[in-house]
């Protein structure tokens, strides 16, 4: 942030007052905090920045030198502000703990309420499940509070007791001291692991963790009309909070299996039909298969090979919505191979009717076969 204007980054001009400065770092923190912008790179790095900045203009020396030079690149190694660390959310705990009382997961108390962590799941279905949605019961293991001691770890009749190294709050702070003053960092504390408590009698069944292994069947709904890459969310259903905090949720992600008769593409399916070449031309009614079974189709004398019949609302349902996708029907038209020679006459006398010759091909002089489209049918 070498050059950035902390003041800006705050809202603020110059010279703004202590109270101005808290008022302004809350705002924008409560805003841009990690636990209310999930996945939110954009959000996590305005949060460092704002986070940056009150750590400067939040400290009148810092800020004194700041005012000075209008950087905060100090000092000819231009290596910025020695001893920060903003890698994680957890430096800021001294901050939050004074403005929010550790009541956000990222940083303050370590052993205040925390939400769940999510859990991904994929779904196979056929392909006809997932056209018309089906009830499906899946098996999930993820931690859940123990029964026991109903999550805090220590055994019945027991509790945890706040560690005395860190008073309860999961961080230790260390000093440090450098050219431009006293700089203090925090971290997780060694002696309760950054809990704030430590457990002298745990709890038999989760070994003092306070969560335990459980393999659940939940029952899931499937909506029709789903499709490969689709990523159903379960409110609720992930892994349990710790301190009261609510639990994550489970993610289903779809994976659709191919099918031998149909290709869809969105909310529409495809077919490929084949038809003679005496079917093609003449005319014919045939059976369509569809997701809802054959139906009866007629196909006009003379259809071209690569048509494609369109039938209206035959295609996959709209997730959570009305209407159908169509169904295509594309025409196929097989040429014979093989003609047994009552075949060869009637195509030769069809030549005739439509005044065409029937010229019998001939092979080249090196051996290689240079019959036409109707030499192959007749020789």
């Amino acid at each position: 942030m070498a050059n950035r204007d902390y003041y800006e980054i705050l809202g603020l001009e110059k010279g703004a007052s202590d109270d101005e400065i808290k008022k302004a770092f809350r705002k924008l923190a409560l805003k841009y905090h990690p636990d209310r912008n999930q996945d939110n790179k954009e959000a996590e790095e305005r949060f460092k920045e704002i986070n940056e900045a009150y750590q400067v203009l939040s400290d009148p020396q810092k800020k004194a030198q700041y005012d000075q030079f209008g950087t905060a690149d100090f000092g000819a190694g231009g290596g910025g502000f020695e001893g920060f660390d903003f890698g994680g959310m957890g430096g800021f705990g001294d901050i939050f703990e004074t403005f929010f009382g550790g009541g956000f997961g990222g940083g303050g108390r370590r052993n205040g309420p925390s939400r769940g962590a999510d859990i991904e799941y994929t779904l196979t279905l056929n392909f006809e499940e997932a056209v018309f949605g089906v009830d499906k019961e899946i098996s999930i293991t993820r931690s859940e509070n123990c029964e026991s001691c109903k999550g805090t770890g220590a055994k019945s009749g027991s509790a945890p007791k706040s560690c005395p190294k860190c008073g309860g709050s999961g961080q230790v702070r260390s000093q440090r001291q450098t050219p431009f003053g006293n700089f203090i960092s925090t971290s997780a504390c060694d002696r309760c692991g950054g809990t704030g408590q430590i457990i002298d009698d745990p709890c038999l069944e989760c070994k003092g963790k306070g969560k335990v292994r459980k393999t659940r069947k939940i029952s899931v709904k499937v909506p029709a009309g789903v499709d490969t890459g689709n990523v159903m969310p379960l409110r609720g259903q992930g892994e349990h909070g710790a301190n009261g905090g609510p639990p994550g949720d489970l993610y289903l992600r779809i994976n659709v299996m191919s099918s031998k008769t149909f290709k869809r593409s969105g909310f529409d399916i495809y077919i490929d039909y084949h038809l003679s070449m005496a079917k093609a031309a003449l005319g014919t009614e045939i059976k369509v298969p569809t997701v809802d079974g054959d139906v009866k189709y007629t196909v006009p004398a003379g259809t071209q090979p690569g048509t494609l019949f369109r039938l209206k609302g035959k295609g996959v349902p709209r997730v959570n919505s009305s209407g159908r996708g169509d169904q295509y029907v594309n025409i196929i038209v097989d040429v014979p191979k093989n003609l047994n020679d009552k075949q060869k006459e009637a195509l030769k006398l069809f030549m005739e009717a439509s005044g065409e010759v029937f010229e019998e091909p001939k092979d080249s002089k090196d051996g290689k076969d240079k019959k036409g489209f109707m030499g192959k049918i007749f020789g």
